[in-house]
């Protein structure tokens, strides 16, 4: 079993998924993979499961009945995770839109270098590396990851990136019980209660590449949850005590 566990969520991937695992199989180290799928009526997991036989001790699945959304798969892959002896979780979208050698990267920075939690971001340094997207989209995103900094004071750029490495002990502090979020705000809280709790948070430079095949999850509810419940999330953060991490 490799010390190392890439999570990715999945509804209607069949065109991704089984590149997706054979890519991150061909990574020079070795990650363990885990699906997540909700239920896709496409046949993502039927695919998975084919796979399994080909790799039975690397690639896991979770099968979860209808699209219960991006924070729930998720969770229900972190307390997976943690019933098992990983010590580094990685969070992927199935579709190719982050780089899969960026992995190596990220683990490295927080295998080697202390950092607790690694972001592969797309906005470091005000630039901005995202590919065949329209740029009303880029504008929305990047301003959003402004507004997301300016009220919660997190110094991450990329606040709602998907793309991450977490130590073990980060999942394990963090009460998932108390977090909110079901969709791509999700990202946020998980970040700012991260920090909250009192862990190292660095960001990775990647270039973000718009799917080419399957279609898109986001919608217009997301975003303004997004929106408003950063301002929740901020006012509650005052009422609220935070596990620490232990010092070691």
């Amino acid at each position: 079993m490799s010390d190392s566990i890439v999570i990715i969520p999945t509804y209607n991937e069949k065109e991704n998924i089984e590149k997706m695992i054979r890519t991150v199989f061909a990574l020079p180290k070795v990650f363990d993979i885990l699906i997540i799928d909700d239920g896709s009526p496409d046949g993502t997991a039927l695919i998975v499961k084919q796979l399994q036989t080909e790799f039975p001790d690397k690639l896991h699945l979770v099968e979860r009945t209808g699209k219960l959304g991006l924070g729930t798969a998720y969770i229900a892959g972190f307390k997976w995770v943690l019933e098992r002896d990983y010590q580094f979780v990685f969070e992927m979208d199935a579709d190719f839109s982050h780089p899969v050698d960026k992995l190596l990267d990220m683990y490295e920075v927080c295998a080697h270098q202390g950092v607790d939690m690694a972001i592969g971001s797309r906005y470091v340094g005000n630039v901005v590396n995202v590919v065949n997207w329209p740029i009303g989209r880029v504008l929305m995103s990047y301003y959003a990851s402004k507004y997301v900094q300016f009220i919660t004071g997190l110094t991450v750029a990329d606040t709602t990136a998907g793309f991450a490495c977490y130590r073990r002990e980060v999942l394990e502090t963090i009460e998932f019980d108390k977090i909110r979020f079901k969709g791509y705000a999700f990202q946020i809280e998980m970040k700012f209660t991260a920090y909250k709790c009192g862990f190292t948070l660095r960001e990775v430079p990647i270039v973000f590449i718009n799917r080419v095949e399957g279609t898109s999850k986001m919608s217009g509810g997301i975003f303004s949850e997004a929106l408003f419940g950063v301002i929740k999330l901020k006012l509650n953060s005052w009422f609220r005590t935070y596990p620490q991490k232990k010092q070691h």
